[in-house]
């Protein structure tokens, strides 16, 4: 059974920092997962992923400030963030699939975690 459960999520002021983790499952090493943002109302964005292959990807709008990153010993997946902004509010979700490479579209992913909440204040 294929579950993820996403923590780290807060409330911080811009300029902070926090590490979300996603635990994941036996099969960590075969899948390829990524982190996505949702807002209110709003679609599923991608912020960042990590294929098998060793790729990554992520937005435009995080790059330089966050990093995704793999314990495979521990099986969880990391997405550190700094220099937070009040647009990277949103829930935060983890996601896996069994390809090789990342993708930036949610459909693409049949697994989910249930979120964690982020709140910046400006």
């Amino acid at each position: 059974q294929v579950q993820l459960t996403e923590s780290g999520g807060d409330s911080v002021p811009a300029g902070e920092s926090l590490r979300l983790s996603c635990a994941s499952f036996e099969w960590f090493d075969s899948v390829s997962m990524a982190w996505f943002r949702q807002g209110p109302g709003k679609e599923r964005d991608v912020v960042a992923a990590s294929g098998r292959d060793g790729t990554t990807i992520y937005a435009d709008s995080v790059k330089g400030r966050f990093t995704i990153s793999r314990d495979a010993h521990k099986k969880i997946l990391y997405l550190q963030m700094d220099s937070l902004r009040p647009e990277d509010t949103g829930t935060y979700l983890c996601a896996a699939r069994w390809n090789m490479d990342p993708s930036r579209v949610p459909e693409d992913y049949p697994y989910w975690g249930l979120g964690t909440q982020v709140t910046v204040s400006s």
